[in-house]
């Protein structure tokens, strides 16, 4: 007996767009017959699909299969133009937009100073009509925007519950962000950010459960379970800056984070001040690194994989995932070199060994998480209507 699958035929039809949808982005541009192929469909049906998909504009004939004849030759790919979304990443001192349309392809990027302006809505709505303008898009066209921030993010509301360095972003500016902007706009936690675009673009691509570890200015953690994000109960999860280490002091103010334990371990002041012990001239924090890795100083790199080991043990032991990629200034300066000297500093001190890698994603890895994040929301919002009720 032939097997029936559940369902209505519009909502068949509706999960068939949509995969095919997927696959023309994911793949590239495909025939009708190798669209069949792919999804199991004939020809019939496949041809009827991309007929549908063509009069809602998502897909158009981009050029034939070489060597093919009739219908089933010409190649169909996602139009580009078919939707828009927007991602920015705020800083204390800069705020930098990017656009991009559906294929995920970056078209405009602008930086504003937020002290033009003196308040995030002001500043974000300047930086999105930068960016629009640049790219040729009416703002009315974007289908999505993710703002990426440091601080905690809780993810019941959506709002910025605590951002040390962005006093004014706090409880109450999502809701006027959506009021001046649209109800499409999201804030998110930048280092969740930076994982997302790993996921997508970098080294864990494919990778269903791993941990970003970010070494900068501040310390962070992204986590990625089961493919998604965790954010946990408060948005807190990856403040890995206050995680308690031996040796050093405990805070005894939540509101000062370069208080935390691990942040006094293997934050700035503390590269700073091993750069001086091993005869570095002091400076920035990933240029004192960069140094030592050019100059093969193995004594301050063993010194500060030790260090970053003690986090990503601690990590290590409670979630055992099989990845920790390395990012932030500090990451990517240390680059394969550190990555290779914490994973064996991390195998010393802790009963599971996972592999330790450097970040893979190019450019801003902020950017390009809350692009991808605002793409994740605008395909589900257009590839679900693509079907006539």
């Amino acid at each position: 007996m032939p097997r029936r699958h559940p369902g209505t035929p519009r909502l068949l039809r509706q999960l068939n767009d949509r995969s095919a949808l997927e696959l023309l982005l994911s793949i590239g541009p495909l025939t009708r017959a190798e669209l069949g192929e792919h999804t199991g469909l004939s020809k019939v049906t496949s041809g009827q699909l991309l007929s549908r998909l063509e009069e809602r504009g998502l897909v158009a004939v981009s050029g034939e299969r070489p060597g093919g004849r009739g219908p089933n030759a010409a190649l169909y790919t996602v139009v580009p133009s078919s939707a828009y979304v927007a991602g920015l990443e705020v800083l204390p001192d800069s705020v930098t937009a990017g656009v991009a349309d559906i294929t995920g392809k970056i078209i405009a990027e602008v930086t504003v100073d937020p002290g033009e302006t003196g308040e995030p809505v002001k500043t974000v709505h300047s930086a999105v009509r930068r960016v629009c303008d640049s790219a040729s898009v009416s703002l009315s066209r974007l289908r999505a925007l993710v703002i990426g921030t440091r601080g905690v993010v809780d993810p019941r509301t959506g709002d910025v519950r605590f951002s040390f360095d962005l006093p004014s972003w706090h409880a109450g500016v999502l809701a006027d962000l959506r009021a001046t902007i649209g109800s499409s706009v999201m804030i998110e936690n930048d280092v969740n950010l930076a994982a997302l675009a790993e996921h997508s673009y970098g080294a864990a691509r494919g990778v269903d459960d791993f941990v970003m570890v970010w070494s900068g200015v501040g310390q962070g953690l992204g986590v990625m379970l089961g493919s998604r994000l965790h954010r946990g109960f408060t948005g807190g999860a990856g403040e890995i800056g206050w995680l308690p280490v031996p040796g050093e002091p405990l805070p005894i103010d939540v509101t000062e984070p370069q208080s935390g334990s691990f942040q006094r371990l293997v934050g700035n002041a503390a590269i700073t001040g091993l750069a001086a012990a091993h005869g570095i001239t002091p400076g920035p924090a990933a240029d004192v690194v960069r140094t030592a890795v050019e100059a093969g100083l193995d004594g301050f790199l063993d010194e500060l994989a030790a260090r970053l080991a003690i986090g990503v043990a601690a990590v290590t032991v409670v979630l055992d995932p099989g990845l920790v990629v390395l990012s932030g200034d500090v990451g990517r300066a240390g680059g394969a070199a550190l990555a290779a000297r914490v994973e064996e500093a991390v195998a010393r001190i802790c009963p599971s060994r996972p592999k330790v890698t450097v970040t893979r994603v190019e450019g801003n890895p902020v950017l390009r998480g809350a692009v991808t994040a605002a793409l994740d929301q605008a395909r589900e919002e257009v590839f679900s209507s693509t079907v006539d009720a």
